[in-house]
């Protein structure tokens, strides 16, 4: 069954290449049953974040009509990078199956090496600066948050 999911993950990552996207599938199933797809959309859409395993996180949660994806797998055609790895656990998906790895994505030039020694950075000595600034009046919306007694965690 789950050679069946990981198959079509495949599948998309083709499917997207000759439609203009990057070579990346992705599907989310629930209860042995797709509830979703994505193929990697950045160039098509002008939209960085536009990777298979968001359009297929951000589809699944119209589907299911929630933002907590418990219970659900993710096949992807390509070892998660780094921010669909985030928004994986984000969304709370209880497991992910790969076919390629970051290893493979690298020799065709989809390095994300970059991003995982930046990661294990001091903040201070990363390639793109980051300044804080205005730290008391940002905490008010924090402040506020704790003290709401009808707020939806996540």
């Amino acid at each position: 069954m789950k050679n069946k999911y990981m198959q079509k993950a495949i599948e998309l990552s083709i499917e997207s290449i000759n439609s203009g996207g990057g070579p990346f599938g992705s599907v989310i199933v629930k209860d042995n049953k797709i509830i979703s797809e994505g193929v990697n959309r950045v160039t098509v859409n002008n939209d960085p974040t536009a990777h298979g395993e968001i359009v297929a996180i951000r589809a699944a949660t119209k589907v299911l009509n929630d933002f907590n994806l418990k219970g659900c797998e993710l096949y992807s055609s390509t070892e998660p990078c780094p921010m669909c790895l985030s928004a994986i656990y984000w969304a709370r998906i209880d497991k992910i199956y790969y076919a390629n790895t970051r290893k493979d994505a690298q020799k065709i030039n989809f390095d994300d090496s970059l991003i995982y020694s930046e990661l294990q950075k001091n903040i201070n000595k990363r390639k793109i600066p980051m300044i804080q600034m205005m730290r008391n009046e940002a905490l008010e919306a924090f402040e506020l948050w704790d003290k709401k007694t009808d707020k939806v965690e996540y």
